[in-house]
């Protein structure tokens, strides 16, 4: 992995406004018009791009860009004109459920007959297919836990508690080595990928930025406090039974030892931390605040919706023999055992 003190750079733009964007975070050019912003699908790759490139400012920034512009007054607004438009799309588009009951009950259950990415890597998945998941996960998976911990000033008492205890779970316990974001790293190099954080942006279609997005929609808003909640709690509980069948799939690949413990690892912990958010976070969030119920609700229904746009992309491509990137990866390295 690359040292934490190394910002990626740009990527090259997508369309008028991540290159509006681009220039204007490189100090050359005006940032896009509120038309502009409306008139760009919401789901393409230019404004998730464009979004995906404001939010960043917030993580790591990037190395040709100064870091005064996180909280830049005209870029802030054009990241709001983007962020209505999707947030927009995202209540729109989303199943809407009657209670917090109801929208977690679809993903308690495991299907008998799943038909998913994870169940297709398991049963089908090749080693490249593998590669390809591990590099677009990659956006989310180098900064693992960090969205979700914008929402822990925002909670208080048994709610704060619970979310703390889980996120130093995934940092690590404390233990450098054991910080989740890590064990990705590790991951890839078993996989032959480079670790660099921000390596694989420019491969990733606008249904990986989607996902990434919604996080940092919902953990820069305190209003929305309730929807990330809702996205963390259906990560936590889905997360255990794709891991196993993603170590299975890794297994079954010889992908390495490093990218076996990623999933085995998860499939434990994730297993107790299901039962943490959804009787301590989400039971201590309504305890504090019953009236964010509808929203938690919704950060469930918008966390399953993009996963699905993501897992359309990916299995429509794969199914096909296809790779499901934008850009091809660098040849893959041999894994020696």
């Amino acid at each position: 992995m690359d040292d934490p003190r190394d910002e990626p750079l740009l990527p090259a733009p997508r369309g008028p406004l991540s290159r509006a964007v681009t220039r204007y975070l490189r100090g050359a050019g005006a940032l896009p018009s509120d038309a502009e912003v409306a008139a760009a699908p919401v789901y393409g790759e230019d404004l998730q791009l464009a979004l995906y490139l404001c939010y960043e400012l917030h993580y790591r920034g990037f190395a040709d860009v100064a870091p005064t512009l996180e909280w830049d007054p005209d870029l802030l607004r054009t990241r709001a004109a983007m962020e209505r438009r999707f947030l927009a799309a995202l209540r729109e588009d989303a199943p809407r459920y009657d209670s917090v009951d109801d929208a977690l009950a679809g993903i308690l259950v495991e299907p008998v007959d799943g038909t998913g990415v994870s169940h297709f890597l398991r049963d089908r998945g090749e080693l490249w297919q593998l590669r390809e998941y591990a590099a677009l996960r990659s956006l989310y998976h180098l900064k693992e836990a960090d969205p979700h911990a914008w929402v822990l000033p925002r909670l208080r008492g048994r709610a704060k508690a619970a979310m703390a205890a889980v996120e130093f779970d995934e940092f690590g316990g404390g233990r450098a080595d054991r910080v989740h974001a890590r064990l990705w790293a590790d991951l890839m190099t078993d996989l032959g990928l480079d670790t660099t954080y921000g390596r694989h942006l420019d491969a990733a279609p606008a249904e990986v930025l989607v996902t990434v997005n919604l996080m940092s929609l919902f953990g820069l808003h305190r209003t929305l406090r309730g929807a990330l909640v809702g996205h963390f709690a259906t990560v936590e509980i889905t997360s255990s039974p794709g891991s196993r069948r993603l170590a299975e799939a890794m297994r079954r690949t010889g992908a390495g030892p490093a990218a076996e413990h990623f999933y085995d690892e998860h499939v434990e912990a994730d297993a107790v931390h299901e039962q943490v958010v959804r009787k301590d976070v989400i039971g201590g969030l309504l305890e504090d605040e019953p009236a964010l119920a509808p929203d938690v609700a919704f950060g469930v229904a918008a966390t399953v919706f993009t996963e699905d746009l993501l897992g359309d992309r990916l299995l429509a491509a794969w199914s096909e023999g296809r790779s499901a990137l934008r850009t091809p990866l660098p040849q893959e390295a041999t894994h020696v055992s």
